[in-house]
């Protein structure tokens, strides 16, 4: 009698408790070998520094070729948060930035790069992460290398 009791309260406490449990969204993300993937396919398109980072700003890898300049890694990093945080391609954030007076302090944003080469990441809509490239021949050739990489593996930049 007693162990049902005990039994009947237990299950009874369980209950309470998922009830009591918010009904959190659940997001995409990258994952490291998806990040690799995308690394791989960046290579293939062009010799720049890049940066993949998860949807919470975390680098999920980081590489530069030989060749490539140093500062090149520290700038494909910001590219690709500038991406991620504000959900737009870096090159036209930073056009659209330079004709807007009131968005000139953006550049004083330590982390934020408003330099052409980043690209925010999505799977079926959903933001999973960013991608900076740097040094592959200026703004232009390092967004287009991303571009390519991102479409290469069934990723887009825009929604």
């Amino acid at each position: 009698m007693m162990l049902k009791t005990l039994l009947l309260w237990t299950a009874v406490g369980v209950a309470g408790a998922a009830q009591a449990a918010p009904n959190l969204a659940r997001h995409a993300d990258l994952d490291l070998a998806t990040a690799r993937q995308l690394a791989d396919a960046t290579l293939k398109h062009c010799s720049g520094a890049l940066s993949v980072l998860d949807r919470g700003g975390n680098v999920l890898t980081a590489m530069r070729p030989e060749g490539v300049g140093p500062h090149n890694l520290l700038a494909s990093q910001r590219k690709a948060f500038t991406a991620l945080s504000t959900k737009t391609p870096t090159r036209l954030f930073a056009e659209r930035a330079r004709s807007n007076p009131e968005a000139a302090n953006l550049n004083s944003i330590a982390e934020l790069l408003l330099l052409g080469g980043g690209v925010p990441l999505f799977a079926d809509g959903e933001l999973v992460g960013a991608l900076g490239v740097a040094g592959a021949g200026g703004a232009e050739q390092d967004e287009a290398c991303a571009i390519k990489a991102a479409e290469q593996i069934g990723l887009t930049t825009q929604r």
